[in-house]
């Protein structure tokens, strides 16, 4: 089972239990959980939007991921008692809350268990992806793939491309690639003229073929991988 449809059959369940689960409501700008502190309980979104923030060794702050209505964050808590990032509402934002433990026992019963192991590394390794992007590629070529990432996971279909549904600032656009809101407003308008982006109405719609095939060809320049 892929990680999509894994945290899917999570998120349908807790649905089905909502009546029985927490509600929360977290503010625009408050924090859900902070980064070292003890929390062990994994969040389903409701309505609105939550980043997940971590500081690297070297003092940057890096956007770690999005998560939109139906969504479900924070399931690293079934690795370890400490969270190792931070949790915050993008706007005012309705949550059910959910134990671990309660969640483990949902695992069982979907006949989930054997799937949460995969799906704990899968996301472990992602963190440590863009980690590791932070300092092995170059800022562009960040906000490209991080651009093109988001589509393919919050994009809707338009007649000129996918639209972005995630709202983002350039300043988050800078926290999530580790650069300047300049340096993301100089490639944004870059990535306009080559024709791989629109902006419409404080969105962003992306042309998914022209930007994968940009990414490609520079990551293959570069030595990367796809």
């Amino acid at each position: 089972m892929d990680a999509r449809k894994f945290t899917e059959r999570i998120a349908y369940r807790i649905r089905q239990d909502e009546h029985d689960l927490q509600g929360v409501t977290v503010l625009r700008g408050e924090h859900v959980y902070n980064c070292a502190e003890t929390d062990r309980n994994v969040y389903f979104v409701k309505s609105g939007q939550v980043k997940t923030v971590m500081v690297t060794a070297s003092g940057k702050r890096c956007l770690l991921d999005l998560y939109l209505p139906g969504n479900v964050f924070g399931e690293l808590c079934l690795t370890s008692t400490r969270r190792t990032d931070t949790a915050v509402a993008m706007t005012d934002t309705e949550l059910v809350r959910i134990s671990h433990r309660r969640l483990l026992r949902i695992l069982d019963r979907e006949g989930l268990l054997e799937n949460l192991t995969a799906h704990l590394t899968d996301r472990l390794a992602e963190q440590q992806r863009i980690i590791a992007d932070l300092v092995t590629m170059e800022s562009e070529m960040r906000l490209a793939a991080r651009l093109l990432q988001l589509s393919h996971r919050f994009g809707q279909r338009c007649d000129r491309g996918m639209v972005i549904s995630a709202r983002l600032t350039q300043e988050e656009l800078a926290e999530m690639v580790g650069t300047t809101r300049s340096r993301v407003g100089y490639f944004l308008k870059s990535f306009r003229e080559a024709g791989l982006l629109e902006s419409s109405r404080g969105s962003i719609i992306i042309n998914q073929p022209n930007l994968a095939s940009y990414v490609g060809e520079r990551l293959a320049l570069s030595g990367g991988l796809v």
